[in-house]
């Protein structure tokens, strides 16, 4: 019979603890490519979805909007009024995605001072209260100006979980910024239209991780009343592909109605131009959340 000495024994145990926890689906999840004897605490992003499937209500707001220094007191006040993941908007000055709303917050945010630098400088102590996860969204040109490495780095250093770029192209994605967000542990999320083809949308679902951000329609951002038979008809389509990664709707989600259809649809809504609407009219967080919960029920 083979006898184990003390040290080997103790080895062996530790070696089963270290396979336990890393392919343990609630605690850890390394990044794409990374050795998975590391230990890494699963991204904010995937814990979210693997606790909550439904129901998910997450919130759009332009940094540096509707003041320079509300940016973190905005997100504090979102997340300790039950908000499940929190889209910070990066303000440019040519969006293409967004509409009349976001653009006029966007603009002001900038004239405010607003810069990536400003930003993840406001951020640096965030992780200290908010748990819940934080995706930046803005456009490639400014994440350029400072440098892609050190934008994901920074990502890192402040607790931001995701990123959403959409004007990224996709095979730009592959082949040079994937391999690098990775090794920061941070999501690129990539969306998808009722244009989308069903051979682009698998292979999005097959190349990404976290969620797809699916866009209610073409047009740009902006409120709307109810979602028409062809989203309908949209949001059945995805459903019946049964992709790997969750969903989460966005645009035109202001009340009840849209709210409703999203949610039934997906994982979440994603609600941006109303609430940028509401803390643009009332320069406060709280009163711009409480109005918004308001719509939502009527």
């Amino acid at each position: 019979m083979l006898s184990l000495t003390k040290s080997e024994i103790l080895h062996n145990f530790a070696c089963f603890l270290n396979k336990l926890i890393i392919n343990s689906p609630l605690a850890f999840s390394p990044p794409r490519g990374s050795w998975r004897g590391a230990f890494v605490p699963m991204n904010r992003i995937n814990q979210l979805f693997q606790t909550k499937k439904t129901g998910i209500l997450s919130i759009y707001f332009c940094a540096g909007h509707p003041t320079l220094e509300g940016t973190a007191t905005t997100i504090r006040t979102l997340a300790n009024n039950g908000i499940d993941m929190i889209e910070v908007g990066i303000p440019f000055s040519d969006p293409m995605a967004d509409g009349v709303v976001i653009q006029n917050a966007a603009t002001k945010a900038l004239r405010n001072g607003m810069t990536l630098r400003t930003l993840f400088s406001q951020l640096k102590d965030i992780r200290s209260d908010v748990s819940i996860p934080l995706i930046l969204m803005g456009y490639l040109n400014p994440i350029m100006q400072f440098g892609f490495e050190s934008f994901c780095q920074s990502c890192k250093e402040v607790g931001i979980d995701g990123v959403i770029i959409p004007d990224l192209p996709f095979r730009d994605y592959l082949d040079i910024y994937q391999p690098i967000a990775d090794a920061y542990d941070l999501r690129i999320i990539m969306l998808i239209t009722p244009e989308t083809s069903e051979e682009r949308i698998r292979f999005i679902d097959e190349h990404t991780d976290g969620f797809i951000y699916m866009v209610s329609s073409a047009a740009t951002t902006g409120a709307q009343k109810e979602f028409d038979t062809a989203k309908q008809a949209y949001f059945e389509r995805i459903n019946n592909m049964n992709l790997q990664n969750p969903r989460m709707i966005g645009f035109g989600i202001s009340n009840k109605q849209t709210l409703e259809s999203a949610q039934r649809n997906a994982a979440g809504a994603i609600i941006g131009s109303k609430f940028v609407t509401l803390i643009d009219q009332t320069k406060d967080a709280q009163q711009a959340i409480d109005q918004l919960y308001e719509a939502l029920r009527s």
